[in-house]
């Protein structure tokens, strides 16, 4: 991986340890939102009792704590870039009593492990950030044995994620917000149809599969989701950063507005749209 490549790693390393405290004051409300993609991951992967799975971009542990439950006879690894994440994850699998979780800092990119290693590869929402996408999935493939599995999740289309398109197209309406670069990691750099099942074929993966997965976020009311925002989503945090004062208060006002404006019997539930993508190693 060059220079380029690795100051990306090291940029994303940084920006996620920073916002750590903030997944982890909001770890039960963004488990609950992101728990129907973890689902569909363990659908998919069909994990039995004596599994070895290696979960990807694991954040604040799941799917993977949810495997570990699963594999009781197997082990799973939590990896991520962010050891402060990662610690998140420890410390509730220790509350949780699973002895078969462990965690190591490590990027998808150069996989610390031997060929063949795994039996299954979860990776929930991590793949439209990695710097390189097509690397990460030949290492998963490397690192998985013959007849492994892998299954993945990515966000859908912007139109099919009101949660974030919402508060980002007002954004946009006080502050400059530059366009993503083309291929560059961000939230919806994964969405075209396909293109993740080809970065698998082009690795060497086989039988891979495709679905969209759609549903509502309980974001409980208006005051929760402006915090959560605040505290969590950095392309958010980034625009607020350069509002003076009373941009914010306006920027405040219409998101308030937007979120009671969609609320279904006074919750605040926004749709979302994901990508489970799923894969075989010969």
């Amino acid at each position: 991986m060059g220079p380029q490549l690795r100051q990306i790693r090291e940029e994303q390393r940084q920006s996620w340890n920073k916002f750590s405290p903030g997944w982890k004051k909001w770890n039960n409300l963004v488990m609950q939102f992101l728990q129907p993609m973890g689902a569909a991951i363990i659908d998919q992967l069909k994990i039995t009792p004596d599994d070895h799975v290696l979960d990807i971009a694991a954040g604040t542990g799941e799917p993977g704590l949810t495997i570990a439950a699963l594999a009781t006879s197997g082990k799973v690894v939590g990896t991520d870039v962010a050891e402060d994440m990662l610690a998140i994850a420890a410390d509730t699998a220790r509350q949780k009593g699973l002895q078969n979780y462990s965690t190591k800092a490590a990027d998808v990119c150069e996989l610390p492990f031997e060929d063949g290693t795994f039996t299954a590869i979860s990776c929930r929402m991590g793949f439209m950030f990695f710097p390189d996408m097509q690397l990460a999935a030949n290492e998963m493939y490397r690192v998985l044995k013959p007849g492994g599995r892998i299954a993945t999740s990515v966000w859908d289309t912007p139109d099919r994620n009101f949660w974030v398109a919402g508060i980002m197209g007002i954004l946009k309406k006080y502050v400059e917000v530059p366009p993503p670069v083309p291929g560059a990691p961000g939230m919806f750099r994964c969405a075209k149809p396909g293109l993740i099942a080809y970065t698998f074929e082009r690795s060497g993966f086989k039988n891979t599969t495709e679905q969209h997965l759609t549903g509502k976020g309980d974001y409980i009311d208006a005051d929760n989701y402006w915090q959560n925002m605040l505290d969590v989503a950095a392309p958010v945090i980034a625009v607020m950063d350069k509002a003076d004062d009373a941009t914010r208060a306006a920027i405040k006002n219409d998101v308030y507005d937007m979120i009671n404006a969609n609320s279904i019997d006074g919750k605040a539930l926004l749709d979302f749209g994901a990508i489970i993508i799923y894969g075989e190693k010969a």
